[in-house]
């Protein structure tokens, strides 16, 4: 999460399944950005950050860990509390 926020994302929330298969192998959460041109920014510097490249081959050491990434771009609906 600091690594996120170190590349101007913020946290929002993190979610895990509570029942399987995904409760094995999934994890969701949601950051923001202020835009999509800050998004495609902020995930650069973050994906050439050496102490992200460190972090990422660390935690690989044993194999891979990520099978599958799927990002979508929201916009918080009127009525939300998030607004």
């Amino acid at each position: 999460m600091r690594l996120f926020e170190k590349h101007g994302m913020t946290n929002v929330g993190y979610w895990i399944p509570e029942e399987a298969p995904l409760a094995q192998n999934t994890l969701i959460y949601i950051i923001s950005h202020p835009s999509r041109e800050a998004a495609k920014k902020n995930w650069a510097e973050f994906g050439s950050d050496p102490e992200w490249k460190r972090a990422a081959r660390e935690s690989e050491a044993g194999g891979k860990i990520v099978s599958k990434v799927d990002s979508v771009f929201m916009g918080a609906t009127d009525y939300s509390p998030l607004r």
